[in-house]
């Protein structure tokens, strides 16, 4: 079958963009990557990424016309741009079989090898979103209607890594699909400011059966969010003491990636790989977001990591 990985950038997350592709190329050479831009402005990532064999997706009238299709679906009541669903376009590409990755993660083994797992499933995730509920995906709703049973919404899933077959949602099942959920918003929880999250897990628990999350298997993986604060860092890679096994990946979803964030040293490692880095020069960028101005969440963890340290 026909592989690869998928991601989503432009030229404002141009520093995340070569930190994730940086971390992916030490550990897999090979494997296709495609960039589906998220807007008009991807021209500087796409020129950067290239010495990765980054391409650009091969069919930009294609990908315009999922995104305008899927803006006429749902309306300004959901989306106030066409390109907040523009991941969709997975299921359009040119891979059989795919692998998606945000740009806030950087991968610490060759990534592509979970999709091994496609010998017996159709659809992968690796987190523990689900310990969560169904909080910023669905709405109570969903359970007082039994649109979903409570064994399905145990498959609910982080929208920044995932992987899945490309037949299993062509183009009409993906409109058909979106139509569904744009009849019914009060199915859905946008509050976490996850615009995208929310639809895909409804096409993905309505369209495909065979599914995986690696968190729910016998012998657990790691944590992989940046918000946890236990990992242990030894040469630029992350240990999870309360599993015992080494992380995957990193995300920082919902974090700023700046000095003074969770993992900092980890992203600047990859990002500056085989680099000179220029400490004045990466201050003077981050200047305008000053690190004493954390966000709720960094605050939030910052006081967890006082706690734990007492």
């Amino acid at each position: 079958m026909n592989r690869g990985i998928y991601i989503v950038a432009n030229d404002r997350v141009l520093d995340q963009s070569i930190a994730l592709l940086n971390s992916l190329r030490l550990h897999d050479p090979d494997t296709p990557i495609v960039l589906i831009p998220y807007d008009e402005n991807y021209h500087q990532v796409v020129a950067a990424l290239a010495r990765h064999q980054v391409q650009l997706f091969p069919d930009l009238n294609l990908l315009e016309r999922c995104s305008q299709r899927l803006h006429q679906i749902f309306g300004d009541r959901f989306f106030d741009k066409p390109n907040k669903l523009r991941k969709q376009a997975c299921w359009l590409g040119p891979f059989d079989e795919f692998l998606y990755i945000d740009t806030d993660i950087v991968v610490f083994e060759k990534i592509i090898d979970v999709l091994h797992n496609f010998d017996r499933y159709d659809f992968l995730c690796a987190d523990y979103q689900h310990r969560s509920g169904i909080q910023n995906i669905f709405s109570p709703i969903v359970q007082q209607q039994r649109i979903f049973s409570p064994t399905e919404l145990q498959d609910v899933f982080n929208s920044g890594f995932w992987a899945a077959k490309k037949y299993l949602l062509p183009e009409t099942d993906l409109y058909a699909l979106c139509a569904e959920c744009a009849a019914h918003p009060e199915y859905f929880d946008f509050s976490g400011k996850v615009s995208d999250q929310p639809i895909l897990n409804y096409l993905v628990l309505k369209q495909i059966s065979r599914r995986l999350n690696l968190a729910h298997q016998d012998e657990p993986i790691p944590g992989n969010w940046a918000g946890s604060p236990h990992f242990i860092s030894k040469n630029y890679q992350l240990f999870d003491p309360q599993t015992g096994r080494s992380l995957q990946f990193l995300h920082w979803a919902g974090i700023k990636i700046q000095p003074g964030c969770p993992y900092w040293e980890i992203w600047k490692h990859y990002r500056y790989l085989n680099e000179a880095i220029d400490e004045a020069a990466l201050h003077e960028k981050y200047s305008a977001h000053p690190t004493s101005q954390t966000s709720p969440v960094q605050r939030m963890l910052r006081k967890l990591g006082q706690l734990i340290n007492k």
